[in-house]
């Protein structure tokens, strides 16, 4: 315990979404000892935030005006949406560079032990969205837990009599993930085919090395034991992947 001010900036850090007491007692010090201009400024932003950004009218993103800047964007598909719980999940999706739709936030899942339910969500301004028979295609991209998944089959069975094409994201997340962990997937060039660390890379034979290729960079959290490198399935002997080219990290 701390006195004063020292202690309410502490308790007021550790109410952020993944601060804990050592993480906000960590942000508390580090301000204590920044200059005075580096807290102003960041004071200044806190305040400017709250009174510039809102939510845009259309599709519930972050905006600065009244219509976030992919509302506004006419070089986009409006015949597709992609709906997604959190802002947070358009900037996750936006990363991939791939789809050219239009989005929808609902604010959240529904969660029952949360006492979130569809009337919590911007539910009804989907359904508004979805009258006007511009749209042909939802893409259901809630997170792939719980939550998610009951959220994503309420909407569908909402959708359903409607007639458009109800979607979901291909499921290579984990059951149990959030849209915005995955980060920004590799293209097919920079992965490695190499099945055992004393083979040569294939895809980068360019690469000279002591082993004839990219050098081998173990995956994290897999030890290099001969049973995991070779682990006996019955009378077959499958290699496991452990190892990855070094090269990938200069070529992303």
């Amino acid at each position: 315990m701390y006195e004063g001010v020292v202690q309410d900036l502490i308790d007021e850090l550790g109410q952020l979404p993944g601060i804990g007491p050592k993480g906000a007692q960590r942000i508390a010090f580090h301000l204590l000892t920044a200059s005075a201009e580096d807290v102003r400024r960041l004071s200044a932003t806190l305040i400017e935030v709250i009174e510039k950004v809102k939510f845009c009218r259309t599709c519930g993103n972050v905006a600065e005006n009244d219509e976030c800047r992919i509302c506004l964007d006419v070089r986009r598909d409006h015949s597709v949406i992609c709906v997604v719980e959190e802002p947070k999940d358009v900037a996750a999706i936006e990363k991939i560079r791939e789809f050219r739709g239009r989005y929808h936030v609902l604010g959240g899942a529904i969660s029952p032990m949360d006492g979130v339910g569809p009337e919590d969500l911007r539910i009804s301004e989907l359904m508004a969205r979805l009258a006007d028979g511009a749209i042909n295609e939802v893409i259901l991209a809630t997170d792939p837990n719980l939550e998610g998944e009951a959220t994503a089959t309420y909407l569908a069975r909402l959708i359903k009599p409607l007639g458009l094409r109800v979607t979901r994201p291909a499921s290579g997340l984990p059951v149990g993930g959030r849209m915005g962990k995955p980060s920004q997937p590799l293209r097919p060039t920079q992965q490695c085919q190499r099945s055992r660390p004393s083979e040569a890379c294939r895809s980068h034979p360019e690469r000279p090395t002591a082993t004839g290729g990219c050098s081998p960079t173990r995956l994290p959290g897999t030890p290099v034991t001969s049973s995991t490198l070779w682990p006996r399935s019955g009378a077959a002997r499958v290699p496991r992947r452990l190892f990855r080219c070094s090269c990938w990290r200069s070529r992303r």
